[in-house]
């Protein structure tokens, strides 16, 4: 799972998990006061939950591409000290990919959800986001034994939960997932450039740029625009009008450039 993942264009779990050996001497239990990231697991290993998962997703207010939920089990120790681990929207898209490679040869179990636009689009973003975080969670393997969430509660996970305001800024776990679930979904999008080059997902990921604005009433929405945006529809519709006008004058809808070798439209 290291690699680069496909482009997600069917509702698909991509679960992977890493059961990792008993740490060495001098490495177990060493869960030393340090880095705030890493307290609020330290305190919940303290009261016996030996498993704590994080949950968060990427994805989520772009209008294009899909929604890619992830969840994560670090190790206690030093193992688990994961470098350069941070939210993933405070790191470079090189530092994204480090710490992405780390969080996978280090983690106990971690598993990426990816929910195309015809998903999101058929049953609407809160109840798809809450359905893939649960996805998530449930193919961990090993499973979880409590799962902290970013910002907002996820009902029935089947184990204590906590909902934590900026998440993947205060738990280690839970910015692991974001890791994971961004750079998974940054991937696919590079991917979806190859596919739709005039949108520029390469650049903008999908969120609403002002760039992305001006493709998108340009060339009108693709297949991986989610319909239910305003923006979207907006440019849709007026995609629509233009070539409702054109038909009805008898042109077509790209034919403005083309001209004769004299010059004269043809």
């Amino acid at each position: 799972m290291a690699g680069r993942l496909p482009p997600a264009h069917r509702a698909a779990a991509a679960p992977a998990a890493r059961t990792r050996p008993s740490a060495p001497p001098g490495e177990a239990g060493t869960d030393a006061p340090g880095d705030a990231l890493w307290d609020m697991e330290r305190s919940l290993r303290r009261r016996g939950f030996t498993a704590v998962a994080g949950a968060d997703e990427a994805g989520r207010g772009a209008c294009a591409g899909p929604l890619v939920a992830a969840a994560c089990v670090l190790p206690a120790g030093r193992r688990g000290r994961v470098p350069g681990l941070a939210d993933s929207k405070l790191l470079t898209a090189a530092a994204r990919e480090r710490v992405y490679d780390e969080v996978v040869a280090r983690a106990v179990s971690w598993s990426v959800v990816v929910i195309p636009v015809t998903d999101l689009d058929a049953r609407g973003m809160h109840v798809t986001n809450l359905e893939a975080l649960r996805r998530a969670v449930s193919t961990l393997d090993p499973a979880a034994d409590y799962v902290l969430t970013d910002g907002f509660a996820v009902p029935g996970l089947g184990v204590p939960t906590l909902a934590v305001w900026k998440g993947d800024r205060v738990a280690a776990c839970v910015a692991a997932a974001s890791v994971l679930a961004k750079v998974t979904r940054d991937r696919i999008m590079l991917d979806l450039h190859e596919r739709f080059p005039q949108y520029d997902f390469a650049v903008h990921k999908g969120y609403t740029t002002e760039a992305h604005t001006a493709a998108l009433e340009r060339h009108g929405p693709c297949p991986e625009h989610r319909s239910r945006f305003v923006n979207v529809v907006r440019a849709r519709d007026a995609r629509a009008g233009r070539e409702l006008q054109l038909t009805a004058a008898g042109g077509m809808v790209d034919d403005g450039g083309m001209r004769t070798v004299s010059g004269e439209p043809r």
